[in-house]
């Protein structure tokens, strides 16, 4: 039997939620709101999507974001920390010490810090774009 790959639904029916702009529901879900009310939390913990919005109804627990804010996280803490040590270590060559004192603490909260951004940012793109696991997804 051949496997078919996951399609997002495209169906012309708009859904039963508001949708706003890709750019606002992003910028919902970085701040930690419902990405398409602005109302309520997103988050139940510290990463943990609400099932639903107890405002507008909106399937947040169906947006399964998996593995992509952990990688945006790394690429953002990437491209922050590295350029910093090479910069630092250019201008003042400090001791193997120094720079561990100063780059694993900063690399550890600023991808702790950015992880729930993140996650939120994701959670609102996959809303916009209707990339949401329903039951016949698993079969």
């Amino acid at each position: 039997m051949p496997t078919t790959r996951w399609q997002p639904d495209r169906s012309l029916r708009p859904p039963p939620w508001p949708l706003p702009p890709m750019s606002t529901a992003i910028g919902r879900g970085l701040r930690g709101r419902c990405p398409a009310c602005g109302k309520t939390h997103l988050f139940n913990g510290f990463l943990r999507v609400v099932a639903v919005c107890s405002n507008c109804a909106a399937p947040l627990g169906l947006a399964r974001a998996d593995d992509a804010p952990p990688y945006f996280t790394i690429l953002i803490t990437g491209h922050i920390v590295i350029p910093l040590m090479v910069l630092l270590e250019r201008a003042q060559q400090p001791p193997t010490w120094v720079m561990t004192a100063i780059f694993v603490p900063l690399t550890l909260v600023l991808a702790v810090g950015l992880l729930r951004p993140v996650k939120g940012g994701t959670v609102g793109l996959m809303l916009t774009l209707n990339m949401l696991k329903t039951d016949a997804d698993e079969a």
